[in-house]
C-alpha cells in the first residue's frame, strides 16, 4: 500500500517498540521519515536498518523544550514540510505515591506530557499547512487507574484529554489529532513485566484475546488514524487492548 506516498512522517521514540514498528510500517507504505530518540545508538541501528524514501534521524530528549523544537525544524529544513506527528516517546515509573524520589514524578510527567506539547506546538504551524494529523500514544492507564502507576496514570490521563481539546481546537484548521491506547505491549519498555511469567499469565486471563500485544498490533492502527481512511477521525481515544477494556471489571464466569 501507498497511504503516505509523498508524506513526511515524524516519529518520535522511534529506536523500539512501538515507536520502531511504526516507523516501519509508514516507511513500507511509501513515507519519508524523521526518526526523533534520545537513545542515539538504537535510533541509528533502526535508521539504517529500516524500509522507506529516506530517513532523517534526530537525537533528542524531548522533555527538553529547544530540542523538540530543533527536531521539528530539521524535519521540514530536510523535507519541506510535515504531514504527520506521532508522539510516542515515554517513561514509567513503578510505585506508589509515596514511594521514590519526588524527581521521578517529574521526569515521568516531562517526557510522556511535556513531550507531547512541545512537539504539538511546534508542528502544529507545519500541520496547518499539511492539513496533516496527530497521533498521540496514550495508554489503558490514561483511560482508567493502574496499581503502583500513579505517575504513568497522571500523564497519560492528561495526554488522553489533551488529545481531545488539541482535536477541537484543529479540527476547523484541518487538523486531525487522535491517540491510541494500548495495553500490555511486548517491547523493551514492558521488559520488566515481562520476565514474571505469573504477572503475565494474569494479563493473558483479562485480556479477553487472551495475550498481550505485539508492537505490529499496535502501528497498524497508528497508521490508519494517520491515513485518509481516517478523514473523518479526529478527538478519538481507542483502546488496542485485545478488548481489556471492554469488561466492567468483573471476572469471568466460563
Amino acid at each position: 500500500m501507498g497511504r503516505f506516498t509523498n508524506k513526511v512522517v515524524l516519529v518520535t521514540g522511534a529506536a523500539s517498540g512501538i515507536g520502531e514498528a511504526a516507523a516501519r510500517r509508514f516507511g513500507l507504505e511509501g513515507a519519508s521519515l524523521v526518526l526523533v530518540d534520545q537513545n542515539g545508538e538504537g535510533l541509528r541501528k533502526v535508521a539504517d536498518g529500516i524500509e522507506a524514501v529516506a530517513v532523517l534521524a534526530e537525537v533528542a530528549d524531548l522533555s527538553n523544550a529547544s530540542r523538540c523544537e530543533a527536531a521539528v525544524k530539521a524535519a521540514v529544513d530536510r523535507f519541506g514540510c510535515l504531514d504527520v506527528l506521532v508522539n510516542n516517546a515515554g517513561k514509567d515509573h513503578l510505585g506508589k505515591v509515596d514511594e521514590g524520589d519526588i524527581a521521578d514524578f517529574s521526569t515521568v510527567i516531562e517526557t510522556d506530557l511535556y513531550g507531547v506539547f512541545y512537539m504539538t506546538r511546534f508542528a502544529l504551524p507545519h500541520l496547518r499547512a499539511s492539513r496533516g494529523c496527530i497521533v498521540n500514544i496514550s495508554s489503558v492507564s490514561g483511560l482508567g487507574g493502574d496499581w503502583n502507576h500513579s505517575f504513568y496514570c497522571a500523564a497519560k490521563g492528561a495526554v488522553t484529554n489533551f488529545t481531545r481539546a488539541v482535536a477541537l481546537d484543529e479540527a476547523r484548521n484541518g487538523v486531525r489529532v487522535n491517540a491510541v491506547n494500548p495495553s500490555l505491549v511486548y517491547t523493551p519498555f514492558t521488559a520488566n513485566m515481562q520476565d514474571q511469567p505469573e504477572l503475565v499469565a494474569k494479563f493473558n486471563e483479562r485480556i479477553p484475546m487472551g495475550r498481550g500485544a505485539n508492537p505490529e498490533d499496535i502501528s497498524g492502527v497508528i497508521a490508519f488514524l494517520a491515513s485518509e481512511d481516517a478523514h473523518f477521525v479526529t478527538g478519538v481515544n481507542l483502546p488496542v487492548d485485545g478488548g481489556l477494556t471492554a469488561s466492567n471489571g468483573q471476572p469471568r464466569l466460563s
